[in-house]
Parts: C-alpha cells; sequence; structure tokens
C-alpha cells in the first residue's frame, strides 16, 4: 500500500455500534455524571484505551441510576480500520469492570445514529413476591401479590393513548410527550412476574411510572377505568409513585437493517 493511499484510509470516519449489557447497580446510570461514576464513562475510558486515542461515544438512550441493561447499544467513529472484532471485544472485556460486557461490535453507515435511529425500545420490570436472597439487587419484591389479571387489562388500555405526560418526569427538555406502544403485558417466568413494553421511544422514567400505577390497579386501589382516566388526565400527579430502578432492564433496542454497512 503505497504512502497516500494509506494517509487517505487513515482519514475516513467509520462508524460502529456497539452492543452491551451491564449490571446498574454502582453505576448512576448510563450518561457521564459530574458527581457520579457511569456506564458511558467507564467504557469510554476501556475504548480510548484499546484504540490509543480519545474517542467519544453516544449511547441509544440514558437508563437511571441502578437500572440495568441486557442490551444497550452506542455508537463511536474512528479513522480508518478498526481492529478485527473479536480481538477489540476481548480486549475491552478484559479491560472492563466484570459487571459490562461487550457482545459485539458492528459497522454501520457513517450516519446511523444509535440513539435516532432506533425505531423500538423494549423494557422489563421484574418483580419477586417472595424473599429471594439472590435477586435482591435485580428484582423488585412485593409483600403481597397483586392482581395481575386486573393489571394486564389496564396494561393494554397503553396502546390505545400517544400522549403520556402523566408517566413523565416533570420538567424534562423533550419536545412531546408522544409515543407508540406497541406492547404491555405482564407475564410469569421462573418464579418471577415481568412487565414488558415495548415503543417507538419512552419519555423518562415513564416505565417506572406507568409500573407504580399498574400495582395500584393490581392492590385494588385503582380501577381499569381510573387508569384510564390517570392518562386522559395528563398530569404527573394523578399517577403512582415509581418503583424501585433496580427492577428495571433495558433488553432490546431495534434499528432498520439499512444502516448496517454491507
Amino acid at each position: 500500500m503505497n504512502y497516500e493511499l494509506w494517509l487517505y484510509l487513515c482519514s475516513v470516519k467509520k462508524r460502529f455500534f456497539i452492543y452491551l449489557s451491564y449490571k446498574g447497580t454502582d453505576y448512576h446510570g448510563w450518561q457521564i455524571q459530574p458527581n457520579g461514576i457511569s456506564v458511558q464513562e467507564v467504557l469510554m475510558k476501556a475504548l480510548s484505551t484499546v484504540l490509543r486515542t480519545e474517542t467519544e461515544i453516544t449511547g441509544a438512550g440514558r437508563t437511571d441510576t441502578g437500572v440495568h441493561a441486557q442490551l444497550m447499544v452506542a455508537h463511536f467513529d474512528v479513522g480508518g480500520e478498526l481492529p478485527a472484532e473479536f480481538d477489540i471485544t476481548n480486549k475491552l472485556n478484559s479491560l472492563l469492570p466484570r459487571d459490562i460486557a461487550i457482545q459485539k461490535i458492528v459497522e454501520v453507515q457513517p450516519d446511523a445514529h444509535a440513539r435516532f435511529d432506533a425505531v423500538s425500545r423494549r423494557y422489563e420490570y421484574h418483580v419477586v413476591t417472595e424473599k429471594d436472597v439472590f435477586r435482591t439487587e435485580l428484582a423488585a419484591r412485593l409483600s403481597d401479590k397483586p392482581d395481575f389479571d386486573a393489571m394486564n387489562k389496564a396494561a393494554s388500555i397503553l396502546a390505545e393513548y400517544r400522549d403520556f405526560t402523566s408517566f413523565s418526569k416533570l420538567h424534562t427538555d423533550v419536545k412531546t410527550n408522544n409515543c407508540v406502544i406497541s406492547r404491555a403485558e405482564w407475564t410469569s417466568r421462573d418464579g418471577e412476574w415481568i412487565f414488558t413494553i415495548e415503543a417507538d421511544r419512552f419519555l423518562r422514567n415513564m416505565v417506572r411510572a406507568v409500573v407504580g400505577t399498574l400495582f395500584e390497579v393490581g392492590r385494588h386501589r385503582m380501577s381499569v377505568d381510573e387508569f384510564r382516566a390517570v392518562i386522559e388526565a395528563k398530569n404527573r400527579c394523578k399517577a403512582g409513585v415509581s418503583v424501585p430502578a433496580h427492577g428495571l432492564y433495558l433488553v432490546d433496542i431495534q434499528y432498520p437493517e439499512n444502516i448496517f454497512a454491507p
């Protein structure tokens, strides 16, 4: 390879998606914070070390303090060729703490964006109704078993609406509180009850507020019709309290096929 061609290849920016998982217990969420360690900060330091250059990463969204991710996606840019995917993945995993793991790194189109190109996101909220020492940091415990049938009836209503102001954290900088929910249901699996919700986007604190309000239905403190009224009120004060963060998981993010490099 001649020198001019080598210079050209090094000047060409390539973008990559990095797929990872993490246990959020010891982190102040995904996004870099001035007063606490974040997943983004730890990952950036490891990636910069492996690539031997300061490397910025942009995540598909935020997760709050204590929230986990079975799958998070972020993008980063490099000049020239990236080392073989198998090698860089192993190198990152050897540097990262045991509660953050890289799954894969794939090349995408130069203008692909981990946040803005996502077409759907899926979360799960895990609860147990009995004391389980092995799930203390990974699932919320309920002292009594709520009425999951009633909660599922209420959850099915969510897909009928678009404006979820009642479940949004106050004073955020988003332009709209509209979301399209395609799935919302409670299921039982391996001794846990799991609430699965999928949408094109989510508002800050939305899933935890939805679950907290569904618990009001499950405890028969709120009827299904009253749950509907909460949505229509577009008032956070009408909804239930937010449930603890440690039961929440980001589990999947989907993208259109055309953003990936051939």
